[in-house]
């Protein structure tokens, strides 16, 4: 595989990985999905670090964000714990 053709289907994949977590987040009926733009943003960068491997299914990335717990940021703990409530 050339270098090219190798960076072209790493940038499709990640725009693939990013539309489908940005339509989880957007679209799907969990209590997490319909958090505000603030939680989402707050949690996208550790649903990437953490759960990428759950992307798109939100259940999975909700139960994978529990699971990392302390492993959060601040910011992202603050917002789920504030999106249970």
């Amino acid at each position: 595989m050339d270098a090219r053709f190798a960076r072209s289907f790493e940038l499709i994949r990640r725009a693939a990985v990013a539309l489908g977590l940005m339509l989880t987040l957007f679209s799907i009926g969990s209590a997490f999905a319909l958090g505000t733009p603030e939680q989402r943003k707050a949690c996208t960068p550790d649903v990437y670090r953490l759960c990428a491997g759950e992307i798109p299914n939100v259940r999975a990335i909700t139960a994978c964000l529990r699971r990392n717990k302390p492993s959060l940021s601040d910011a992202c703990r603050a917002a789920f714990e504030q999106s249970r409530n």
